[in-house]
């Protein structure tokens, strides 16, 4: 169970990470920050940060095999920048509907998926 709270807690942490580093573009365009100094955009992105390790770091604990969990170090590593692949993805087109994704971005989250795989093979 705790990897399955470990995926879900990485996925929210990720939601929260990409709109801390980029919806502050997306308020921007909408004219709610665009008159934001510099320090108020980087506040702004800590606010939700800290939200975003309220979520990254139980995850770790709870998935690190040292605690318990069924992942080992590098498999938690790989796993997450693969959810923040994903999430970004989903978020960026949500938010930026003008960046859409194209061939060489699926070539890329397959060359991802497989990195899973390989980190989870017994070497």
């Amino acid at each position: 169970m705790n990897g399955v709270y470990t995926i879900f807690l990485l996925i929210l942490s990720n939601i929260f990470m990409t709109f801390a580093w980029y919806g502050h573009l997306k308020m921007q365009q909408t004219g709610i920050s665009s008159h934001w100094p510099l320090i108020g955009v980087v506040i702004f992105s800590w606010v939700i940060a800290f939200f975003e390790y309220c979520c990254q770091v139980p995850a770790n604990r709870m998935g690190f095999v040292g605690n318990g969990g069924p992942f080992t170090l590098v498999q938690l590593k790989v796993v997450q920048e693969c959810i923040s692949l994903m999430v970004f993805a989903i978020m960026a087109n949500m938010m930026f509907q003008h960046q859409s994704l194209h061939w060489n971005h699926a070539a890329a989250f397959i060359c991802i998926i497989a990195a899973v795989y390989f980190v989870f093979m017994d070497s």
